[in-house]
C-alpha cells in the first residue's frame, strides 16, 4: 500500500513557475496572443473588428482547422469572405483581431471520435477552402503563433460543439460573449468552458532507470509515459502517486512539476511531472497498462533503434518528459505504427 503524498513542502517540490527550461520545446507551450479578455462584451469594438477588412478568420469544420494543404499555415480569410457560423474571438497579435468562425452545424449532429480527435460527423463544407485537418496533424507544422491560435480554437470549438443544451434544463443554449461561454435563453444560466486536468509522468528509480507502460490502446511495443486524469477532491501531486500505484503497482514519494500542454483532444490540461519510485516491483492493471518496464538510457536506445520498441511522438509532452530524463535527443522511432 502506497501512502499519497500530501501538501508537506519536504516531499512535494514543484519547480518555480517561471522555470521555461525544465523541458524540451513541444506543441502548445508558448501562447503568443492576447486573448483580449475584457474586449469579449464590447459590442462596439466586435462589430468594428469584424468590419475591418484586416482582421483574420480562421474557420473550422467540426474541429478541424482550415489549414494551407502542407498544413504549415491556418488559412486565415477577411470577415467579408467567411461563411456563416459563429463567430468566437480568440484574440490579437501584431495589432491585428483573429477571430475562429464555427461553420454552420446542427446542434443535434452527433460527433464521433478518430485518434482522440473529435471532428465533425456531417457534410458541413464552407466554400472557402477545401483544406480542413485536426489539430494533432498540424500541431508540428504550425508556426508557433499559429499554433497559438489554433489550439486556442480548437478548444473553444470543441467546448461549443459537445454543449449545445442547457446542463440545468436541457433547452438548447447560444453563444454569447463572443464565445466567451454560452446562456440558456430559457432559465438564463450561464455555461463556461471547462477543461480537465490530467497528470502525466515519468518514474525514476534511484538507479536512474525510467519506468514505462504500454497502453492497452495502442498496438504492441509502444511505451509511454503513465498518466491519468485528475480526481474530485485531489490535488495533482496525489493523483500522480495514485495512478503510478493503480497502473503499475509502483509506489511513489516524491514528485516534481515540469511543465503542462493544453491538450484539447477533447478538453485536457496535461500537467507533466517526474516521480520518483520508493518501490520498482511492478504489477500492472492488465486493462489499461498491460506491461511495464525499467529502462536505463543504453537498454532505451537499444531498443528503439532496434525497433523493439516505439516512443511517442513530440507532439505530446510526453515525448519531452522522457527526452528531459533521457537528457539528449531521442533516437528515432524505427517500429511503425
Amino acid at each position: 500500500m502506497c501512502v499519497l503524498i500530501t501538501g508537506d513542502p519536504a516531499r512535494v517540490h514543484p519547480r518555480r513557475v517561471d522555470d521555461v527550461t525544465a523541458l524540451p520545446s513541444f506543441p502548445f507551450r508558448d501562447m503568443l496572443h492576447d486573448r483580449l479578455g475584457a474586449r469579449r462584451r464590447d459590442q462596439r469594438f466586435l462589430d468594428a473588428a469584424w468590419a475591418d477588412p484586416l482582421t483574420g478568420v480562421v474557420v473550422l469544420r467540426g474541429t478541424d482547422l482550415a489549414a494551407s494543404p502542407d498544413g504549415s499555415t491556418l488559412s486565415w480569410i477577411s470577415p467579408a469572405d467567411a461563411p456563416p457560423g459563429e463567430r468566437l474571438l480568440l484574440g490579437a497579435a501584431d495589432g491585428v483581431v483573429r477571430f475562429a468562425l464555427l461553420a454552420a452545424h446542427d446542434p443535434t449532429e452527433s460527433l464521433e471520435e478518430l485518434d482522440e480527435v473529435e471532428v465533425s460527423a456531417g457534410p458541413v463544407a464552407p466554400s472557402v477552402t477545401s483544406n480542413f485537418s485536426p489539430l494533432r496533424r498540424l500541431a508540428q507544422g504550425l508556426s508557433a503563433l499559429d499554433a497559438s491560435f489554433a489550439v486556442h480554437a480548437a478548444a473553444l470549438a470543441g467546448w461549443h460543439l459537445r454543449h449545445p443544451r442547457c446542463s440545468v434544463c436541457g433547452e438548447l443554449t447560444e453563444s454569447v460573449c463572443a464565445g466567451e461561454s454560452r446562456r440558456c435563453p430559457s432559465c438564463t444560466a450561464q455555461h463556461f468552458p471547462r477543461t480537465d486536468p490530467a497528470v502525466i509522468m515519468t518514474v525514476l528509480d534511484d538507479r536512474g532507470r525510467c519506468l514505462l507502460g504500454h497502453n492497452s490502446a495502442r498496438p504492441d511495443g509502444w511505451f509511454s509515459t503513465l498518466a491519468g486524469f485528475v480526481e474530485p477532491g485531489e490535488s495533482p501531486e496525489q493523483s500522480v502517486v495514485r495512478e503510478v500505484q493503480e497502473e503499475v503497482g509502483v509506489c511513489v514519494d516524491r514528485v516534481t512539476y515540469l511543465g503542462s500542454q493544453p491538450w484539447p483532444f477533447p478538453s485536457s490540461l496535461m500537467l507533466g511531472f517526474e516521480a520518483h519510485a520508493s518501490s520498482t516491483a511492478v504489477e500492472v492493471d492488465g486493462q489499461e497498462i498491460t506491461a511495464a518496464r525499467w529502462f536505463t538510457h543504453d537498454e532505451l536506445r537499444q531498443a528503439v533503434t532496434s525497433g523493439e520498441v516505439g516512443l511517442p511522438t513530440t507532439v505530446s509532452i510526453a515525448g519531452a518528459l522522457i527526452t528531459h530524463w533521457y537528457g539528449e535527443d531521442l533516437p528515432p522511432n524505427v517500429r511503425q505504427l
